[in-house]
């Protein structure tokens, strides 16, 4: 294929909070199927995909199972690209969020949009979803709950540092009017312009100081680069962006990209904070993001919470990669939502895969080797009408692929490639080469038809071979031939006359029973379903009830006085095996108090702690020693001890209240 010049293609970042299932590898793969079209059509394609690695969420799962947030996100990471590499997929780069180039430039881009005055520091109130990361006006708010994912909210108010979006909306709002294929399909760009852009803006917080798991801000170290700047960025910082102008060849060459494939759940991101971030850079804007739907199982949004979700590594264990992916990629309608269950796989690889391809590529194998032992030839001994249209439909689907894909229908592009296969079928109930073979007078038509099914197959599994690549080359290789290159797809007769198919036929698909498909399907969702049980024990054992005591009233409570102190000096308790003698500031004044907790600690590891006492509790003496007051620890079911300690850095003194 003649060279048509580079074709940048990205997918959203995957979130490392945890495993993705089928509906985020929908994505991955679509993508995936878009960019091995461009290639066989003649483009320098360079495909990006990756994670998304900083957030409140990561630092919060991170804490739970006790490892730090990059060990969590290294491993949840390494799962994300282990499901692209298992799916086939082929990227051309992984990028990571936590990658210090990337983080460099983002810092970078934050300290210029500073510097120009597009962002300031405020403070920002509001209600606040964990998983989003995003927060909402009581207005936003869909039954009290976060409008995207129908979770919970908190009250939340912080410092933090904003975007002046207004000051760009107005040439985004001119941008998507020239150019109606900026943002695809149509209804999602009604749906930005109406919601979001025409009501008018709001400024966009794009830090946080309420947790530390994120980019700092160069110049300012309380506060974290918020995750939307953070991972927007990616697509500019993976090709090599620098804000300081020294942007590499590689950047010159991809940007902008072709086209931004993401979900519709994140539109709002993509199509209108993303393209004001790069107009405050003076960079291009991307030719086109596509807003794909959701694969939702049996009608609803797959949802881990809920328990209802499919992971892609059963399904192919089971089906195979190919089937699975050919699933995904055709029963997603353009703009609704898809629906994926065991039982609609298993139907549609019957149908399609098995009778269809399968049987098509079998047959003509076979027959191949009963009639010529194995040899193709064209006898040139035709049937006008007959042959005339199998190799019209054969030749004329290139340019009908083309045509869908280029509207990004892929679905419907897969079924013109499997009308290709489904009109093989037809000639041979038409030609009835069981028939011929039993008359010798008939062999060069016999010979002639059993050429122009493989010819056709050869066209098809080449069309087919970017959505179904281990099953289009498993189809050349019984066949004995290559696939083409696009160029050659309208032209029907290349195969090499006097070529030999394989002897020993593979079966493509075979055919899955319904109780065999059942049975894994239960299998796979009680072992879910265990590890989910096992998870939720592991979560209660971790929990301690306790026999709740009278209720006590503000006023008592008000008579305990709490502060931060700092121990200065600490030593054991002659003569004791518990005890330890703490020296603690608080305030201007050391306390001296008595703690049972000589066999968790050290005196010489409490030294420096700060911690929390009750100040106002009276004296008392232990072991012969008097204490001042009561260092507040937490204890475990086994009895173990752990100091309360202030969370952020406190002084000593501080009240807790």
């Amino acid at each position: 294929m003649q060279n048509k010049g580079a074709y940048y293609l990205t997918t959203a970042i995957a979130y490392t909070s945890g495993k993705p299932h089928i509906g985020n590898n929908y994505e991955i793969v679509l993508a995936d199927s878009i960019a091995r079209f461009k290639r066989k059509e003649g483009y320098d394609v360079f495909f990006q995909t990756g994670t998304d690695e900083h957030g409140q969420k990561i630092e919060l799962k991170a804490e739970e199972i006790g490892v730090t947030p990059k060990e969590f996100v290294d491993q949840v990471a390494g799962i994300i690209q282990g499901m692209c590499d298992m799916l086939n997929i082929s990227y051309d780069k992984f990028i990571r969020t936590t990658d210090e180039a990337h983080e460099k430039q983002v810092q970078k881009i934050f300290k210029r949009f500073y510097d120009q005055g597009d962002i300031y520091k405020g403070a920002y109130e509001g209600m606040y979803c964990t998983p989003c990361e995003s927060f909402w006006t009581e207005s936003q708010l869909v039954d009290g709950k976060c409008p995207d994912c129908g979770r919970e909210v908190k009250p939340a108010k912080e410092e933090a540092y904003f975007f002046r979006m207004s000051k760009y909306a107005d040439r985004l709002i001119q941008h998507i009017n020239e150019h109606p294929e900026f943002i695809q399909p149509t209804s999602r760009k009604n749906e930005m312009m109406n919601n979001f852009l025409l009501p008018g803006l709001q400024d966009l917080c794009v830090s946080r100081t309420t947790f530390k798991w994120g980019i700092p801000v160069d110049f300012d170290d309380k506060h974290v680069v918020y995750v939307w700047l953070d991972a927007l960025s990616n697509y500019i910082t993976g090709i090599g962006y620098d804000a300081d102008g020294n942007s590499s060849e590689q950047y010159k060459k991809l940007w902008p990209a072709d086209l931004h494939l993401i979900g519709k759940d994140i539109i709002r991101f993509h199509t209108i904070y993303w393209p004001i971030f790069l107009m405050a850079l003076g960079e291009p804007l991307p030719k086109q993001i596509f807003g794909h739907p959701w694969l939702m199982m049996n009608g609803g949004k797959m949802s881990k919470s809920k328990g209802n979700v499919i992971y892609v590594d059963d399904l192919a264990d089971f089906f195979g990669v190919d089937a699975v992916r050919y699933y995904m990629l055709h029963e997603m309608p353009y703009e609704n939502d898809g629906n994926a269950t065991w039982e609609l796989i298993a139907e549609r690889t019957n149908t399609d895969l098995a009778n269809t391809l399968g049987n098509l590529v079998n047959r003509t194998v076979s027959m191949s080797n009963k009639y010529f032992g194995g040899v193709v030839s064209d006898k040139r001994a035709e049937d006008a009408s007959v042959d005339g249209d199998l190799k019209a439909v054969v030749t004329g689907a290139y340019a009908k692929v083309t045509e869908k894909m280029t509207a990004m229908r892929v679905a419907d592009a897969l079924t013109e490639i499997f009308g290709i296969f489904k009109r093989c079928n037809k000639y041979i109930d038409e030609t009835e080469p069981w028939v011929l073979a039993k008359d010798e007078a008939k062999a060069d038509r016999l010979s002639t038809v059993l050429y122009n099914l493989v010819e056709g197959i050869v066209i098809g599994a080449s069309l087919l071979q970017p959505f179904m690549p281990e099953t289009a080359e498993k189809i050349a290789g019984q066949l004995n031939t290559k696939l083409r290159d696009f160029d050659e797809l309208e032209t029907f007769g290349k195969y090499p006359n006097g070529n030999r198919v394989t002897e020993t036929p593979e079966i493509l698909f075979a055919r899955l029973d319904k109780k065999d498909v059942e049975k894994r399907e239960q299998e796979v969702a009680a072992a879910l379903a265990a590890d989910t049980a096992e998870k939720q024990e592991e979560s209660d054992s971790n929990v301690i009830d306790l026999e709740v005591k009278p209720e006590i009233s503000y006023d008592d409570f008000a008579k305990l006085q709490f502060q931060v102190g700092e121990i200065i000096s600490c030593e054991a308790v002659p003569k004791s095996k518990k005890l330890l003698c703490s020296q603690v500031r608080i305030g201007s004044q050391v306390k001296q108090i008595v703690s049972g907790i000589k066999a968790y600690y050290s005196p010489e590891e409490m030294v420096g702690k700060k911690v929390m006492v009750l100040v106002n509790l009276k004296p008392a003496t232990l072991a012969g020693v008097v204490s001042e007051g009561m260092l507040l620890c937490a204890e475990d079911a086994e009895g173990r001890l752990a100091l309360m300690k202030p969370e952020k850095e406190m002084p000593a003194g501080a009240e807790i209240c």
